[in-house]
């Protein structure tokens, strides 16, 4: 699932854009102002950033100019969203390293076009899920990569990681992974323990993120 986050200063953009979002099937999450995103791009980093120009306390510009001078969050994409429609405004965005710009009041058929051209045109493809730039799941090839090396997965394993990967932190039971994950609905509780057990060994220092919890079943903790 793509992950995208938000950051204007007006509730009502906010709310508007996370369930027009959510509809089309991305990750959603809001922030009010730059100091907020910042704190959370050090745990997660999204596939796409909507970066409103007019924010309290450090503007949308001083935003996209810091995350293309760091290392680590210079390749996401960002869409400026701003109420300003003069050209000298729209240059300046693409010349501190927007991707797009989309100026208010906006169509959402318009920028849901907009958010799936930039994915695209970024190498992040609808058909691939991206887990904070080091699994890669390609829902084409039924392919899944660690760190850009490829992992040998059986059906199954590839299956139970975008299961995982997919719903961060949520807790599914052996019996409702059995439903999800395999197409032979006569496997026993025992056998999730034991392919759970091969992929965790086969995500290295990542497979300690999918968790047992005791009596209930596993997640995998985001």
């Amino acid at each position: 699932m793509r992950r995208i986050f938000v950051v204007d200063d007006e509730v009502d953009i906010l709310t508007l854009l996370e369930i027009n979002l959510k509809k089309e099937g991305f990750f959603v999450k809001s922030f009010e102002d730059g100091n907020s995103l910042s704190s959370e791009l050090e745990s997660h980093i999204p596939d796409l950033i909507i970066l409103d120009v007019m924010l309290p306390e450090i503007d949308g510009f001083s935003i996209l100019k810091m995350l293309r001078e760091d290392e680590n969050f210079k390749d996401i994409p960002v869409i400026m969203l701003t109420a300003r429609d003069k050209e000298d405004d729209k240059v300046a965005g693409f010349e501190k390293g927007a991707d797009d710009y989309i100026t208010k009041p906006f169509s959402i058929r318009e920028l849901m076009a907009r958010v799936k051209a930039v994915l695209k045109r970024a190498g992040k493809g609808l058909n691939e899920i991206n887990y904070k730039n080091r699994i890669l799941i390609n829902l084409e090839t039924h392919e899944a990569f660690l760190d850009g090396k490829k992992l040998d997965l059986t059906l199954t394993e590839f299956n139970l990681l975008k299961l995982f990967i997919e719903n961060p932190d949520k807790v599914f039971s052996r019996t409702k992974i059995i439903n999800l994950a395999w197409k032979e609905k006569y496997v026993s509780e025992r056998t999730v323990d034991v392919h759970l057990k091969h992929l965790r060994d086969k995500l290295g220092d990542l497979g300690r993120q999918i968790e047992n919890i005791r009596g209930v079943g596993y997640k995998f903790k985001g």
